[in-house]
């Protein structure tokens, strides 16, 4: 059976190019295009989608409210196409928490090199929304009283903090479907909790904007990652989009530092490279999960870490969005437990 396709995109040359690219694609069909949610959501009355190619800004209904709609009342997964601004950056990060299942890139010209380019990325994110597993979303939760870094590191005696060392990190990896994952584990941390590394597979101008969505809703301070960042408690870096991001040994602290470099398991941040360092510089000292994502891109690196001695978390299928990263981790014999991702909170704060 084919995948079923609805475009939604107000400009028509847009759902021209889409319809174009993926028409020699014999396992996807587009069954419906509409320049707004409103005409979308009349022919889908008719033949309900598999995936939804979602622009966001449209007259009538913006991609958010109807995403919104959709996932209220018949979750169906949902592939944002988002031009790589900052404005587009931040309304497409809220799709992505609002249930989107991936982003891919909407060029603002070039559209013949974005039909000769793009058609592999496109069609191998509805493949992977096809197959997606679809999350109830968390409620918002009110944040705790948030903490600088600095306040954090001056604690009096006598806090959490100096009843423990700074010397143990958590280190996180995930795609597809992990952003909701992650705002689900980091909103649910308290101030003094580890200091925490991760990767997120996301596009470059992308990981800042959700650096700074995730600091609002968290308590702890979450952002984009610079060369020479501590890890400290109550800190959670994440790598910047189009750059590896790398664990090292800085006397009895740990720091990050982010460089340029060539693909690694075809991906830039890659989580391979953030484990792999982790293992060489931390060892035992570090805990790692692998959680939803396509692909296999950590797997080899967790299986490092746990040679090295740290603890090694894979996130289970059924709280997944995508089990393909955990799941190659899992068969390579890297993973110390599998567990759900309600459970990955308190297994972070165990970390002591």
């Amino acid at each position: 059976m084919s995948i079923k396709v609805m475009i939604v995109d107000d400009s028509a040359v847009m759902r021209e190019v889409m319809q174009q690219l993926l028409a020699p694609h014999r396992d996807i069909e587009v069954v419906g295009t509409a320049m707004d949610p409103l005409i979308a959501l009349q022919k889908m009355q008719r033949v309900w989608p598999d995936v939804i190619l979602l622009d966001v800004e449209m007259p009538r209904m913006d991609g958010i409210t109807f995403l919104r709609q959709i996932m209220s009342t018949r979750p169906t997964p949902v592939v944002i196409c988002s031009s790589l601004t900052e404005k587009g950056a931040d309304i497409t990060l809220q799709a992505l928490s609002a249930g989107a299942v991936e982003v891919i890139t909407k060029p603002t010209m070039g559209l013949r090199d974005f039909l000769q380019d793009s058609a592999q990325e496109m069609v191998g994110a509805i493949r992977t929304a096809a197959g997606a597993r679809l999350r109830p979303q968390p409620a918002a939760r009110e944040p705790e009283r948030k903490l600088s870094a600095d306040a954090l590191l001056e604690a009096p005696s006598g806090s959490l903090l100096n009843q423990r060392t700074t010397e143990k990190i958590v280190v996180l990896g995930t795609s597809t479907g992990g952003t909701q994952a992650l705002e689900s584990v980091l909103s649910a941390l308290p101030v003094n909790a580890p200091g925490i590394a991760i990767v997120q597979h996301m596009p470059e101008k992308f990981t800042r904007s959700f650096a700074q969505r995730l600091d609002g809703l968290c308590a702890i301070e979450v952002r984009e990652a610079q060369s020479g960042d501590r890890l400290i408690p109550g800190v959670a870096l994440i790598a910047p989009g189009g750059k590896h991001m790398l664990i090292k040994r800085s006397g009895a602290q740990y720091v990050v530092e982010v460089k340029d470099g060539p693909l690694v398991s075809r991906h830039r941040p890659s989580v391979d490279v953030l484990f792999r360092s982790a293992a060489l510089q931390a060892g035992r000292n570090a805990l790692a999960v692998i959680m939803t994502g396509m692909g296999d891109d950590g797997a080899r690196g967790l299986k490092e870490m746990h040679e090295a001695g740290a603890r090694t978390f894979a996130q289970d299928e059924e709280s997944c969005v995508v089990f393909g990263m955990p799941k190659e981790a899992i068969k390579l014999g890297g993973v110390d437990q599998v567990i759900s991702l309600d459970d990955v909170p308190q297994l972070i704060m165990s970390w002591r």
